[in-house]
């Protein structure tokens, strides 16, 4: 079994509130959950919220995509 240990590549500097004029990255398992339950979820740049938006009307957070894009290698 292999382990993939993830920095934090990124430190927003976004304003109060910025955050909630983006889409974020979530994990899909996370997403599911706080639709079922009503818990918070966590974006991979670290916003914590209960998703109830749709996230196609946003832009992706560009911390998020900064973040996606080295684990993901792209970019």
């Amino acid at each position: 079994m292999t382990e993939t240990v993830i920095e934090e590549l990124t430190t927003p500097t976004l304003d109060d509130g910025d955050h909630d004029r983006f889409a974020h990255y979530v994990r899909k398992s996370d997403i599911v959950k706080a639709n079922v339950e009503g818990v918070e979820v966590v974006a991979l740049c670290g916003k914590k919220w209960i998703p109830n938006r749709d996230p196609a009307a946003y832009p992706v957070c560009p911390s998020c995509k900064d973040i996606m894009n080295a684990i993901t290698g792209k970019g």
